[in-house]
C-alpha cells in the first residue's frame, strides 16, 4: 500500500527506538510515510514517544517492551509480531551501549551485557527477521555501528569490540544477500549528541569535549538515506570518514595508543 509519498508503505522495527539515535531514526521513517515498531525497556517512555510521533505523521506506531539484556528478547519480539500479523520490512538493530574504564576494573556483569545487547540480540534478530525477507525478495536491514569499529579502544575495550563485530558481520551478509533483493547497511556514527557518553561513564573524555559531536537527528537522516540507497558501509561525517580510513593503514598499536587518548579525561 502506498503511504502519504507516494511510495510503498513498510513497516519498521526499530530496537532503542525510544530515544538517542533510534529515536530521531523513528522520526524519519515516519515522515517518509513507514508505520513504526518501537521495542526498548521502558513502556512509558516508548508510549510517550510513539504518541508523539502518531501526532505528528499519519503513521501507526506499534510498541514493546523488552529488555535485550535477556537471550529470551529476540524470540519474544519475533512471536508478538507474528501473531498480531505485522510483518517487517525494514529491521534498525540500534540497541547498544557502552562502559568505559579499564578493563581489569569494569563490572563484568555490565559487559557481558553490553556483549548480549550489542552482539546476540542484533545477530539473533537479524537471524528471525531475514528469511521472510529474502522469501518476499525484499527487506532491508540497518545495523548501528560505531566509527569505533575501525580501531581497537582501549579504556572501552569491550565496545569498541562489539562495534568491530557489527561492521563486520553486516559487510559479510551483505555480500551474501547481494542477488536476493535485500540489502544491509552497517551505519557508523562518530561521538554523537545521546545519552550515550554518561551512560557509558565517558562524558569527560576528550573524544566527546574536544572533537565535536554530531546530531543526532543528522546522523538519522544519513543512516535513512544510506540504508535507502543500499550502502553497505555508512559512517557519518568527513572527519569520521578520514579517520576510518587512516586507522586501516596507520600501525595498530598507534592507533589504540590514540583511541586511548582520546577516550582519556581533558
Amino acid at each position: 500500500m502506498p503511504n502519504n509519498k507516494g511510495t510503498a508503505r513498510h513497516t519498521v522495527l526499530i530496537t532503542g527506538g525510544s530515544g538517542g539515535i533510534g529515536l530521531e531514526l523513528a522520526k524519519v521513517f515516519a515522515r517518509h510515510g513507514h508505520d513504526l515498531v518501537l521495542v526498548a525497556r521502558n513502556r512509558d517512555t516508548l508510549e510517550a514517544a510513539a504518541g508523539v510521533i502518531e501526532g505528528k505523521f499519519a503513521i501507526t506506531a506499534h510498541v514493546y517492551a523488552s529488555d535485550l539484556t535477556r537471550p529470551e528478547s529476540p524470540d519474544e519480539i519475533f512471536d508478538f509480531l507474528h501473531n498480531e500479523q505485522i510483518p517487517i520490512e525494514i529491521l534498525v538493530n540500534n540497541a547498544g551501549f557502552g562502559l568505559g574504564g579499564e578493563f581489569a576494573d569494569t563490572d563484568v556483569e555490565r559487559e557481558l551485557d553490553m556483549i548480549q545487547v550489542n552482539i546476540t540480540a542484533l545477530t539473533h534478530l537479524t537471524k528471525l527477521f531475514l528469511p521472510p525477507m529474502i522469501k518476499r525478495r525484499s527487506g532491508k536491514i540497518l545495523n548501528v555501528a560505531s566509527t569505533a569499529a575501525f580501531q581497537a579502544g582501549p579504556l572501552m575495550a569491550v565496545y569498541y569490540a562489539t562495534k568491530a563485530y557489527v561492521v563486520s558481520f553486516s559487510e559479510a551478509i551483505a555480500e551474501e544477500l547481494r542477488d536476493t533483493g535485500v540489502t544491509v547497511s552497517a551505519l557508523c556514527p562518530g561521538p554523537t549528541k545521546t545519552g550515550f557518553a554518561d551512560a557509558a561513564e565517558m562524558g569527560n573524555s576528550r573524544l566527546f569535549t574536544a572533537f565535536g559531536v554530531a546530531d543526532a537527528a543528522d546522523v538519522a537522516e544519513y543512516g535513512y538515506e544510506s540504508l535507502m540507497r543500499g550502502k553497505r558501509l555508512a559512517i557519518h561525517g568527513l572527519r569520521n570518514k578520514i579517520v576510518a580510513q587512516s586507522n586501516r593503514f596507520a600501525p595498530r598499536a598507534l592507533s589504540a595508543r590514540l583511541a586511548r587518548m582520546a577516550q582519556e579525561s581533558r
